[in-house]
């Protein structure tokens, strides 16, 4: 009998060292950043230290600054979302808000930085980095880099032969109506978009992702949003300007913006930098980006983007892309060239990324609104967020008239 329980407690020893090695390995191994990556007690940071938890490319700026101006106003006290009016202090509480900031005409009416944040901190995009990758295709296209958005993706990226990607256009990547089968549900850890995300911190390149996709319905007729069609254009792009997409950015767009701060874009362990998320920035420097497409892609009359690329790239351009109750789309959103079109769309138009990242612009307004968040439920937020900042750019319409 002591035999029995010096070998079980021999045992239970081996494998207590065991898990404590096996930890201690997981904790210094590119899975680490994986695994913690959204963790409750980690996410905040995170959110505004990425190149802490996946490696980075960095964007200088350069030039004269775009400037703000200031003319400081309150926000409405509540909005009204399903019938009921609500509380927006309590909403941004709810919302774990990390940044608020409000443009309107060109001028700074509110700024406030949450949990730890200020003006300096770099805050990620996550999906929002699809609508600036938008932008630079459309530059690209006006550049000849890009001959046409009919073109298909495999022939400036012939890794893309024999997937399912073969046959599918830049047009049809650009309004996520690709046909290719992802599974971007961050709910499942099995999923597409989670396996992808363990990939990159593994080293994975991208193209190895792109190759094991398979194709389940005809391109450019239904809406699905899939992160893998993000990965699909990046790669072209590059392919096309034969330029990583952080130096094209920094010197097509970053730059010439007006940008106040440095920025830094996440790469995998493999590079290059990830199409489809994880810009970093101040959050100036998104309100700039949205300035920009409410001025029809210029700074100060000078061109940038082109206004025919911002037009196109911020409405709907067939019925699968319509807002509203559309049975050729996965949800009520509409969508342009990476762009999101609310329901009831009102000259407004918005990028979204999870965990409620927003740049959300009312041309007939001239209001740009940015939020950065670490919101646990934001899966479920973006009618209501919608709905916010609707209240927000009518009071800032009324005040300032």
């Amino acid at each position: 009998m002591r035999r029995v329980l010096r070998f079980g407690l021999a045992t239970l020893a081996i494998l207590s060292l065991l898990g404590l090695g096996g930890y201690i390995w997981l904790r210094s191994s590119p899975y680490w950043a994986g695994i913690t990556l959204f963790s409750e007690a980690s996410r905040v940071e995170n959110f505004r230290a990425m190149d802490r938890v996946f490696p980075a490319r960095d964007i200088a700026r350069s030039g004269e600054v775009w400037a703000f101006g200031a003319s400081a106003e309150p926000l409405p006290e509540s909005y009204v979302y399903e019938g009921e009016t609500r509380d927006l202090a309590a909403f941004l509480e709810a919302t774990d808000t990390t940044g608020l900031l409000v443009v309107r005409a060109g001028a700074i009416t509110h700024e406030d930085y949450r949990l730890g944040a200020d003006e300096t901190s770099p805050f990620t995009s996550w999906s929002v980095a699809k609508s600036v990758l938008s932008a630079l295709i459309g530059i690209a296209v006006d550049e000849g880099h890009i001959e046409s958005i009919d073109d298909p993706l495999e022939s400036y990226l012939p890794a893309l032969t024999g997937s399912g990607y073969a046959g599918v256009s830049f047009r049809d990547a650009l309004t996520m109506s690709s046909g290719v089968a992802f599974d971007e549900d961050y709910n499942n850890p099995m999923s597409d978009v989670n396996r992808l995300f363990f990939g990159l911190a593994a080293g994975t390149p991208m193209e190895e992702v792109l190759a094991g996709l398979e194709r389940v319905r005809d391109p450019g007729t239904y809406n699905d949003y899939i992160s893998s069609d993000s990965i699909a254009l990046g790669l072209a792009l590059e392919a096309a300007t034969g330029e990583p997409l952080e130096t094209y950015l920094e010197s097509r767009l970053w730059g010439p913006m007006g940008a106040e701060a440095d920025a830094f874009w996440n790469t995998g362990r493999a590079g290059p930098v990830l199409p489809f998320c994880c810009l970093n920035a101040v959050l100036r420097d998104y309100a700039r980006f949205g300035r920009l497409y409410l001025e029809g892609g210029a700074r100060d009359g000078v061109r940038i983007v082109p206004a025919e690329w911002v037009a196109a790239s911020t409405r709907p351009e067939a019925p699968h892309l319509e807002p509203g109750d559309n049975p050729a789309s996965f949800w009520t959103f509409g969508y342009g060239y990476h762009w999101w079109v609310p329901e009831e769309p009102q000259d407004e138009f918005l990028a979204i990324g999870i965990w409620g990242q927003y740049i959300y612009v009312d041309a007939a307004r001239e209001v740009v609104i940015v939020k950065t968040s670490a919101d646990y439920d934001f899966d479920i937020r973006d009618h209501e967020s919608v709905a916010v900042f609707r209240a927000i750019a009518r009071a800032q319409e009324t005040l300032l008239q």
